[in-house]
């Protein structure tokens, strides 16, 4: 069915005013019911053993005395699997995983590999006999360090131009009167979602259904169904309630090996990951190494940069975390190139995480930024905004509105900025020195083609049907008001159901594009069932129903870039004698499209920025180069910001309009966390002297480091 594009009227209202969460009431009182808690008849378990070698063949399973224990029912392995059909382009563009499309082959690309599923009648019978499971291996070496100067390195596309360069950078670093050339790295981090990857496949009348906690339904439904040679039709995917996914929640191999166990055994069979395992078969973020050189005139205006970064990849499968792609937003310069590299290592598959490239991306160069304005005597800010870029640096496109200058005036004047003294090491409060930081912030605001059903109901509500994604961030309550808005009617008179893959197809909740795609196929779907009722003389018991399908309006919208952008600034303490450090306040100002609901807006930016104090100061994920494997792969050895590291978080937007864009949302999921590693960074340089250029900022790299003296120059570490 054609559909229209809203108006300005059916936007008003409802969006805009701070609602709590919908089904905030059942997920407190424990009525929301997760996909490892959903109760089924005849339900057995499933458990994953995993590889215990770091690279190599699988030379047996010896399955015959696991089989004889209490309460099992089989064990899948390489040898007894269904083949799949793995030579498809998935939704995102890319081939599946290989670690996804278990027990196809008998070698081992890395620590962890999934290597056999041992079902049984409970869950701690499947436990038992999945450790007692012998598999013998022929080992052999291995490679899992990740350096700059690897042979294998090789440019790398991912979803955006491997390489990008224009003008002579040789040539405008020997002209600048002031540079920076200085290598930053992160570490691999860890999603760490509350609620584990969990999966239950079942066939009922023909038709294969998998209750799941994932990012999007139709993803996976349409994943599975190719896999697994199935009419998308027979496959059907829910997903209620989701305890948080970050990127890792897509397609993974506890829902393939459920599915083959579902229909080996011909009843329910339910796959949950420990925390342990979700280490190696959730993704995680890559390891980077970042060069970032800049020169600049002596006015600060940017006259050559480059930004080069490097991640590590599975031998199996090709994941690039883009880093230097921030750069090829936030800032021009005559000579502008940026890379991104990676190198295929005997680790597992890297994958989208929360700002994906951006996150660690925006740590090198908004630290390279501090370090060009403190060498040219420059305000961070100021120098800043003299290179905010007029049109896209790269691309050439102009903005669909820019208002990161708006963001660092607002920020500046509401955090004190022009009282700092710029000199660093000079502030102290007893035993701590004091400093302050800050960092500019970008992410990409992009929509995806999406179907959603509305119907008026006889009873005079609307009920809303959209494979929609709720992963903790408020998309039900989001979607309830835009709704009421787009249909002139109180929230309290919408029903909106989500999570399930028979709605139709709909963009994942990723990227910062769910609730922006959703929207407006909620808005076009109403506005055409106005139009229905308008000419209607009443409602037949089944309601009127309208579906909308946005791919020709998303197709018509003018080319421009758009992104939500910000600033973000922050104040430590640090007590160089112990190595402590503690974020005292932070506050972030962003301009991020029309905001929906306040209240669980300013949730997702006070989540992001919490999220950037723990990359500055704790995530760490740790690997043996020995085994491949991690140390201590669980919360208690991978450290994340608690409470006690976090202050008060202050969080504001400055107004942010696109005269194209019609329905105005821009995501607020992940540009909070984008720029605070930064900002924290920045500041332990303000209050230290010492520039860390390695994240986390641990205390034995505070003590390791050399405090100058509190008027000297900056030192290094």
């Amino acid at each position: 069915m054609t559909t229209t594009t809203p108006g300005p009227s059916a936007l008003r209202g409802a969006v805009g005013t701070a609602r709590t969460r919908i089904e905030g009431r059942e997920k407190v009182t424990g009525a929301a019911r997760y996909a490892g808690e959903i109760p089924f008849a005849d339900l057995a378990h499933g458990w994953l053993v995993l590889s215990t070698v770091t690279r190599g063949r699988i030379l047996d399973v010896e399955t015959a005395p696991v089989l004889a224990m209490p309460g099992v029912l089989t064990v899948l392995h390489h040898g007894n699997a269904p083949r799949l059909h793995t030579d498809y382009v998935g939704m995102l563009g890319t081939p599946p995983d290989p670690t996804c499309a278990v027990f196809q082959n008998d070698r081992v690309p890395f620590a962890g590999w999934p290597v056999a599923l041992v079902v049984a009648e409970t869950p701690e019978e499947a436990r038992e006999a999945a450790e007692a499971l012998v598999v013998t291996y022929d080992s052999e070496p291995h490679d899992t360090a990740l350096h700059a100067a690897h042979p294998g390195a090789y440019a790398a596309a991912g979803h955006m131009p491997a390489e990008t360069e224009k003008g002579d950078l040789e040539a405008q670093l020997a002209a600048s009167a002031f540079v920076v050339d200085a290598e930053y790295t992160t570490p691999e981090e860890q999603h760490s979602m509350m609620e584990p990857h969990a999966a239950t496949a079942r066939w009922e009348g023909g038709r294969l259904e998998v209750v799941d906690s994932n990012q999007g339904a139709g993803w996976v439904q349409g994943e599975l169904a190719t896999m697994f040679s199935l009419d998308a039709s027979s496959v059907r995917v829910r997903s209620e309630h989701i305890g948080g996914g970050f990127g890792s929640k897509g397609l993974r191999a506890h829902q393939v090996s459920a599915v083959m166990a579902a229909t080996a055994l011909h009843r329910p069979v339910r796959v949950v990951l420990t925390r342990r395992q979700t280490f190696s078969l959730g993704g995680y973020r890559s390891p980077t190494t970042q060069r970032v050189r800049l020169g600049a005139a002596p006015d600060g205006r940017l006259l050559a940069l480059e930004h080069r970064s490097l991640n590590q990849t599975s031998t199996v499968y090709e994941f690039v975390e883009p880093s230097a792609g921030v750069a090829r937003v936030l800032y021009d310069a005559d000579a502008h190139r940026t890379a991104n590299h990676v190198v295929r290592l005997d680790v597992p598959s890297p994958t989208w995480m929360r700002a994906p490239g951006e996150a660690p991306g925006s740590f090198a160069i908004e630290a390279a930024l501090d370090e060009l304005a403190e060498r040219g005597g420059i305000d961070p800010i100021e120098l800043r905004l003299r290179n905010e870029p007029d049109v896209g640096p790269v691309s050439g496109l102009p903005f669909a509105g820019n208002n990161l200058a708006a963001c660092f005036r607002e920020g500046a004047r509401r955090f004190g900025w022009a009282d700092r003294d710029p000199r660093p090491g000079v502030r102290r409060e007893g035993r701590w020195l004091l400093g302050t930081g800050t960092a500019a912030a970008s992410f990409g605001a992009g929509a995806a083609p999406s179907t959603a059903l509305v119907t008026a109901e006889a009873d005079g509500s609307f009920t809303v049907r959209i494979t929609a994604a709720d992963i903790g961030t408020g998309a039900r309550t989001a979607l309830t008001l835009i709704a009421a808005d787009a249909l002139e009617t109180a929230p309290e008179q919408v029903r909106v159901r989500i999570g399930d893959s028979d709605f139709g197809p709909a963009m994942i909740a990723g990227g910062s594009m769910g609730t922006r795609s959703w929207a407006w196929a909620v808005t076009a779907a109403a506005a055409e069932l106005r139009e229905r009722l308008a000419m209607a003389t009443s409602i037949p018991p089944e309601g009127i129903t309208v579906r909308s399908d946005t791919t020709e309006a998303l197709g018509a919208l003018a080319r421009k870039e758009r992104h939500s952008f910000g600033a973000q600034f922050a104040e430590v303490a640090v007590d160089t004698a112990t190595g402590e450090i503690r974020v005292r306040r932070m506050l972030g100002v962003f301009a991020a499209g029309r905001i929906v609901n306040p209240l669980t807006a300013r949730n997702q930016l006070v989540g992001g920025m919490t999220w950037g104090i723990s990359m500055a100061l704790h995530e760490e994920a740790v690997r043996d180069r020995n085994t491949g494997g991690h140390y201590a792969p669980d919360l208690a050895g991978y450290h994340v910001a608690t409470h006690a590291d976090t202050p008060a978080i202050e969080v504001d937007w400055v107004d942010d309009h696109d005269p194209d864009d019609p329905v105005g949302i821009k995501g607020v999921g992940e540009i909070g966390i984008v720029g605070a590693a930064a900002a924290v960074a920045n500041a332990v340089w303000h209050a230290t002297g010492v520039r860390h250029r390695d994240l986390p900022i641990r205390p034995d790299r505070v003590l390791s480091a050399t405090v100058p003296e509190p008027a000297g120059g900056a030192a290094d570490a």
